[in-house]
């Protein structure tokens, strides 16, 4: 739990906000049905429901970018029935989206002072006022950054932060993160809290919206949940456990058992003797055996992508060898890999494993299109079609039309339409690069799910990740990188969450033995 005393008996009276029962429909469908949302200054507050429950419909109806149908929103002792974007922030609200809304080719100083500059009318640019602005937005969270840096150069932690002292700079009152942590690693999210709870010292309160459990334990005081646009429950953290906090979110139990393989077969499929690429890991060995499910774990920099591109021939070995059935191969090239029969679904899978705008069926059938076309040359449209309607079905991939783009589905839908991309090349190892970023609880227990099934089948499965309750639930074998190096093996079924996180974050050579 967080390391603060909650306002469990503190007064509710002086709301920063409260949105009573509030309705929005789009076309028929029915987003918000009666939402009621309460929260005090100094509050964190965590809204949390799955892709499609109306978390965002509700941040826009609070932000102003959508008028409810009906109910009110009170702030300031003030009643609203609507409100537009410059009353919302008159009002002390601002948003960061996922996006963070930063103007990339723009530097740091002009991202944070331009909107200032643009509020007060001016139309000459002064240029020692701006970087005065900038300095002082940035010293609110302590942020130490080069202002005259692009702020397309940032990591993704830095951008979050410029968009936090931007937020600031307008006397915030709430401030609503919509998956703030959705791709920092462990340090960048303790460095986030450390800013919210700063944030909550001095008065402005935080709705935080994730559905990543262990983060909304961590840092929230009361949570909001909502499923199919209504509220379910609002309660403080100790009223709920992990299944509880899930089910009120899917409607769904779930089984929350571990891993263990049906039938390993012995002989490995794949073999991996001293790889090394220069700059980026050396020394890896390891086995992998069908059925197996080996997690590969640590933190950013590690060398767990750089490892998992080597193997699918994206990021050639310098040293080492690699065999698979026994034999030795080279996977100079991804083409090589898949011709070996290795499948890799990618870490960002909008922009490495998916064509957002063509067709769900299309992306399902592009690894294996070569089976659709004829000796003279002609593509098969109907067994093709048919061959996407099979993994549709197979994986649950909730479309009502396989003609449908990609961009229409949820980000859970969309990695199982990568995931079937591979499968459909009926590859003998499939390596996953955090396969459930950015997905909501739901659809993480149904890829959770499916790996498995594919395990039972006799599939080899690599999974790379640092959210540490998925390697531990679902490998039977855990390897630990640090500095490019395999620092230790566990078994998942001994090992805590804790015991885990300490491996991860000490340097090889301790680890080694020779520090």
């Amino acid at each position: 739990h967080s390391p603060f005393t909650r306002g469990k008996d503190s007064s509710m009276v002086d709301n920063v906000i409260a949105v009573r029962d509030i309705r929005k429909a789009f076309a028929g469908v029915q987003a918000l049905d009666g939402i009621t949302l309460e929260i005090a200054p100094g509050e964190i507050h965590c809204l949390a429901g799955e892709n499609g429950s109306g978390k965002s419909t509700l941040i826009k109806v609070i932000s102003g970018v959508h008028s409810p149908d009906s109910g009110t929103i009170e702030m300031n002792g003030k009643t609203f029935s609507h409100l537009n974007p410059s009353e919302a922030i008159a009002n002390g609200v601002q948003v960061i989206y996922q996006d963070f809304s930063v103007f990339p080719n723009l530097s740091v100083m002009e991202n944070l002072a331009l909107n200032a500059e643009v509020a007060a009318g001016r139309t000459f640019i002064n240029w020692r006022r701006m970087r005065a602005t900038a300095k002082a937005a940035i010293a609110k969270i302590d942020f130490d950054i080069d202002l005259d840096a692009k702020v397309g150069t940032l990591s993704v932690a830095q951008k979050q932060l410029v968009a936090i002292s931007r937020a600031l700079m307008s006397d915030a009152r709430l401030i609503i993160m919509d998956e703030p942590t959705t791709a920092l690693t462990k340090r960048e999210v303790d460095a986030l809290f450390k800013i919210i709870l700063d944030l909550k010292a001095r008065g402005i309160a935080t709705l935080f919206v994730s559905h990543k459990l262990e983060e909304v334990f961590e840092i929230s005081e009361r949570f909001t949940i909502i499923r199919n646009g209504e509220s379910v429950i609002t309660c403080l953290p100790e009223d709920l456990d992990h299944k509880k906090f899930s089910y009120y979110m899917t409607g769904r139990e779930f089984d929350d058992a571990r891993f263990t393989p049906e039938l390993v077969v012995q002989e490995p499929v794949l073999e991996v003797s001293n790889l090394g690429v220069d700059g980026a890991f050396a020394d890896v060995n390891l086995t992998l055996c069908p059925g197996e499910i080996l997690g590969i774990t640590g933190l950013l920099g590690s060398g767990r992508t750089e490892l998992a591109l080597s193997l699918f021939g994206a990021l050639p070995a310098d040293t080492g060898q690699i065999r698979l059935d026994g034999k030795p191969v080279t996977l100079a090239s991804i083409r090589s890999a898949i011709a070996h029969g290795i499948g890799y679904v990618p870490e960002d899978r909008l922009t490495e494993g998916l064509f957002l705008e063509r067709s769900i069926g299309s992306n399902i059938i592009i690894s294996e299109i070569d089976t659709f076309v004829s000796k003279v040359g002609v593509f098969d449209k109907a067994k093709a079609d048919a061959a996407a309607a099979d993994w549709v079905k197979e994986l649950r991939i909730a479309t009502p039309n396989p003609e449908n783009a990609v961009s229409t589905l949820s980000g859970g839908n969309q990695q199982r339409i990568v995931l079937a991309k591979w499968l459909a090349t009926k590859p003998k190892v499939l390596i996953l690069n955090g396969p459930t970023v950015g997905v909501d609880i739901g659809s993480k227990h149904d890829i959770h799910r499916i790996l498995r099934e594919l395990a039972a089948e006799g599939l080899a499965v690599i999974i790379i990740s640092d959210d540490i309750p998925e390697v531990i639930q679902n490998c039977n074998r855990v390897m630990v990188m640090n500095a490019g190096r395999i620092v230790a093996e566990v078994d998942p079924a001994v090992t805590t969450d804790s015991e885990l996180a300490q491996l991860m974050s000490k340097d090889s050579a301790s680890l080694n033995g020779k520090g």
